[in-house]
C-alpha cells in the first residue's frame, strides 16, 4: 500500500494516558493513533502494536483459577488435529521454539472505514510478555512492556503507562494466533471443540473453538487448504459500560523467514469494524537481544 511517511502529530487524551503538563496536548480525537498501539497486537504484533481510539474503557478478562487447582483440558479430537496441522503449517518445531521477533513496517489508522493516520515502525517482542516498540520518524515515541510493566518514551522523557495499557497490551498478546498456538492451548482447564466451517472472507477456514480458564471464548479460523491461521476472535466483557465487545485479528501474505510461516498483512477489528493495520516489511525470529533492552534504560 503506497503511503507517505507523514504521520499525524501524537497527542495526550487524559482519558488513556495522563501524562504531565507539558507534553503533547492536541484534540482528543487525534489520538486514535496512540490507542490503536496499545491493542496489539504483534505483531505480533504486534502483536500487538495497536491502540483503539481514546474514548475506549478498561476491558478485563475474568480471573483464572489457580493453575494447580484446574482440571485438565478437554479437547476435541478433530480439533487436535487440526491444532497439530496448524503448527507443522507454521514451521513445527521452528515456529514453537522461536524465542523473539523483530519487525519493521507501517502501521495504519482507520476511523469510519478511513485511514487517519499512518507511521513507520520498528517492534522487538521476546516471548513471552515482553517488547519494545517505537513508531514516528521525526519524533518517535517507544513503548516498552515487561509482564506488568509498561513505558512510554518521547522527546519529552519517560512516564508509566497507565493499568488499562498494560493490561490490553497483556490481553492482545495473549490471544494473538502464535500465543495460542505455542502456549495457550497448552494450558490446563481449556474446552476446546471444533466447531465445523465458514468463509472468512474469500477463504473458506475450519473453525476451533476455545474457552480458557478464565472462561475467554476464542474463534480460531484456520485455512481449510493451507492450515494457517486466517482469524482470531474474542470477546471480552467491558466492565464500565457492562457490554460485550468483540475484537478480531486477520491475518494474510504469509512468508518465510527462517523457516517460520509469518503474516505480513494484520488487520484489527472491534465490533465487526476495522480499527487498524500492520504491514510488515522486515521479519527476523531469534534476535540478539541486549541486556535491560525491555527497560526505559536500555
Amino acid at each position: 500500500m503506497a503511503k507517505t511517511d507523514t504521520i499525524k502529530t501524537p497527542i495526550h487524551c487524559p482519558r488513556l494516558n495522563p501524562i504531565p503538563a507539558g507534553c503533547w496536548a492536541r484534540p482528543c480525537a487525534a489520538n486514535a493513533f496512540r490507542r490503536l498501539l496499545l491493542l496489539a497486537a504483534l505483531c505480533i504484533l504486534l502483536s500487538a502494536i495497536d491502540q483503539q481510539p481514546c474514548a475506549r474503557a478498561q476491558t478485563d478478562a475474568p480471573s483464572a483459577t489457580k493453575g494447580s487447582e484446574l482440571p485438565p483440558s478437554r479437547i476435541d479430537p478433530k480439533a487436535q488435529g487440526l491444532l497439530n496441522q496448524a503448527v507443522r503449517a507454521l514451521g513445527g518445531d521452528a515456529f514453537l521454539n522461536a524465542k523473539s521477533i523483530r519487525t519493521q513496517g507501517r502501521i495504519f489508522t482507520i476511523s469510519e472505514d478511513t485511514t487517519s493516520g499512518v507511521a513507520p515502525y520498528e517492534s522487538t517482542v521476546q516471548y513471552p510478555g515482553k517488547r519494545r516498540f517505537t513508531y514516528g520518524k521525526d519524533k518517535p515515541v517507544t513503548l516498552i512492556n515487561d509482564g506488568e510493566r509498561g513505558w512510554q518514551l518521547d522527546r519529552y522523557g519517560m512516564v508509566r503507562q497507565p493499568p488499562d495499557q498494560v493490561r490490553l497490551w497483556d490481553l492482545s498478546s495473549r490471544y494473538g494466533y502464535d500465543s495460542l498456538l505455542r502456549t495457550v492451548i497448552r494450558e490446563k482447564g481449556l474446552l476446546i471443540q471444533y466447531s465445523g466451517t465458514e468463509f472468512a472472507g474469500p477463504v473458506s477456514t475450519q473453525i476451533i473453538s476455545i474457552t480458557d480458564s478464565a472462561r475467554v471464548q476464542i474463534r480460531l479460523n484456520l485455512d481449510s487448504k493451507t492450515s494457517l491461521p486466517v482469524r482470531v476472535s474474542y470477546r471480552l466483557f467491558n466492565q464500565q459500560t457492562s457490554e460485550w465487545e468483540e475484537y478480531a485479528d486477520v491475518y494474510a501474505d504469509f512468508k518465510e523467514f527462517q523457516g517460520i510461516k509469518t503474516p505480513m498483512q494484520i488487520t484489527r477489528f472491534l465490533n465487526g469494524e476495522r480499527s487498524g493495520e500492520n504491514y510488515r516489511k522486515n521479519v527476523e525470529y531469534n534476535v540478539e537481544i541486549p541486556a535491560n533492552y525491555f527497560t526505559p534504560g536500555g
